[in-house]
């Protein structure tokens, strides 16, 4: 089998996005798992990053499977991998990571910013509860995505299947209507994404407030105070410009824009990989107790 450049590049790319991702998840599952174990109880952080590690291997894998039967299966993933468990497995891993994603950034929001007013403060002192209601939710709600995304999968059948060389005018508009429901469903998503906008503009606030007040207090505190801020922005500001790009190729790449198997094609699937695998290893890199822990485990692996 003879593959091009462009295939070639892809195949490069994709098996470094799917170790790094593999590798970055696991490792936060892993963790937490061991902390679970060790105190019998997680914190509410630890949690959080818990079920965004799974939701992203979850992703990482079905993408994962997607890239591997379209390069070297193209038969078996355009008549196959378009079917209703595929459908329902991508769209409920891309729905639920962005939601504990958005769990994730309300946590940092409510943790770390210093507004006083007395709505901020209820939900502050209730975080615990309202983390743990937006967990059951996110579930839910991706639960439901992905339900209807199934019944509006693409064309199977021999007088709608848009992906052979049929030029029926009925399979054509068939096509277009299919896709555009799965488009349409997928606008669910700005929901959270806003929700996770409008927590990443009240941290930027307060980190701005914050160093305007504290400029006349103890530098220490202030410099303690500022690094929880920038490292929580770190954290939000990754994952908005890793999931803007992923949700941008999805569409295209749902609206079937570039040619099958082609360069704009497997580019959009390595952009898609990237946000699995990428935010995760901001979220190690901006972690120093996760960064030492990994550390020892690349030491002891070398050691071996």
């Amino acid at each position: 089998m003879a593959f091009s450049f462009s295939t070639i590049l892809h195949i490069i790319v994709m098996s470094a996005e799917f170790f790094t991702g593999i590798t970055v998840n696991g490792f936060l599952i892993i963790v937490n798992c061991y902390e679970l174990i060790k105190h019998r109880k997680l914190m509410l952080i630890q949690i959080l990053l818990m079920c965004t590690g799974m939701s992203r291997l979850g992703l990482q894998m079905v993408l994962m499977v997607q890239n591997f039967f379209s390069v070297f299966f193209p038969l078996f993933y355009v008549e196959k991998l378009h079917g209703a468990a595929m459908m329902f497995l991508w769209m409920f891993f891309s729905s639920i990571s962005l939601w504990f994603a958005t769990c994730l950034s309300v946590f940092y929001c409510l943790k770390i910013s210093g507004f006083t007013q007395s709505c901020f403060l209820w939900l502050k002192f209730r975080m615990p509860k309202l983390i743990s209601w937006l967990l059951l939710g996110s579930l839910l709600a991706s639960v439901s995505i992905a339900s209807l995304c199934i019944e509006v999968d693409y064309p199977k059948t021999e007088e709608e299947d848009a992906l052979r060389n049929t030029t029926l005018y009925f399979a054509h508009k068939t096509k277009i209507k299919k896709i555009s429901e799965v488009l349409l469903v997928n606008l669910a998503l700005l929901f959270p994404l806003a929700i996770f906008v409008m927590c990443t503009s009240m941290l930027l606030i307060s980190l701005y407030k914050h160093n305007h007040r504290m400029q006349h207090g103890s530098r220490g505190f202030r410099n303690a105070s500022t690094e929880a801020h920038i490292n929580a922005l770190k954290t939000v500001i990754t994952f908005f410009c890793f999931f803007i790009s992923y949700f941008a190729a999805f569409m295209t790449n749902m609206a079937f824009s570039s040619p099958y198997r082609s360069h704009q094609f497997f580019m959009l699937k390595d952009i898609m990989a990237a946000y699995p695998s990428g935010h995760s290893v901001i979220i190690i890199l901006s972690n120093s107790k996760f960064r030492q822990s990994f550390r020892r485990i690349v030491c002891l692996k070398k050691k071996l």
